[in-house]
């Protein structure tokens, strides 16, 4: 699990999906590079070394702008994400383990595996509509932005590691 959350310079995660976040060690080789600004500390968490000691940082904020990407990448959580865990067909909403992904246009009449093609299904939804065509999704696939797809991840919540993740991550 990670320990320190990550800001971009303007004070935003860097990402949401999945959240910006790296292990205690990682924070604080940036903190000792002079990369990053502390925000937030551990009150009762601090690591020594020889010739050194610091609390360590719960949310730190890079001093340099790191560029975000602007078109998530296709992957199975991502379009899960998009669909909100929600069966394309009976519109149930289920954990990820119960879902799979259905081309609309099935593989064998030429469908592709991309954003525009695939939805999520749940088993049974999935299995009833085989490799048939005229079985259409509740909404049609697209391809989504970042934006709409970091919006659905707050919707359904994190982990909050320490509490002043709390306001950047909601």
């Amino acid at each position: 699990m990670a320990d320190t959350l990550v800001l971009n310079a303007d004070g935003q995660p860097v990402s949401m999906l999945p959240p910006s976040t790296i292990q205690w060690k990682e924070a604080i080789t940036y903190l000792y590079l002079d990369k990053v600004h502390v925000l937030e500390w551990y009150d009762d968490w601090i690591v020594s070394s020889a010739n050194w000691e610091t609390k360590v940082p719960a949310v730190i904020m890079l001093k340099d702008m790191m560029k975000r990407k602007r078109r998530p990448r296709f992957s199975r959580y991502n379009l899960y994400l998009r669909d909100m865990f929600t069966c394309q067909f009976c519109n149930t909403q289920l954990p990820q383990s119960q879902l799979t992904l259905d081309h609309v246009t099935p593989l064998s009449k030429g469908g592709k595996t991309n954003w525009e093609n695939i939805v999520a299904a749940c088993g049974p939804c999935n299995s009833r509509k085989g490799n048939k065509t005229n079985i259409k999704p509740l909404r049609e696939p697209y391809h989504p932005d970042y934006f709409e797809l970091a919006n659905n991840r707050k919707k359904m919540g994190f982990e909050i590691r320490h509490p002043s993740w709390e306001i950047f991550l909601t």
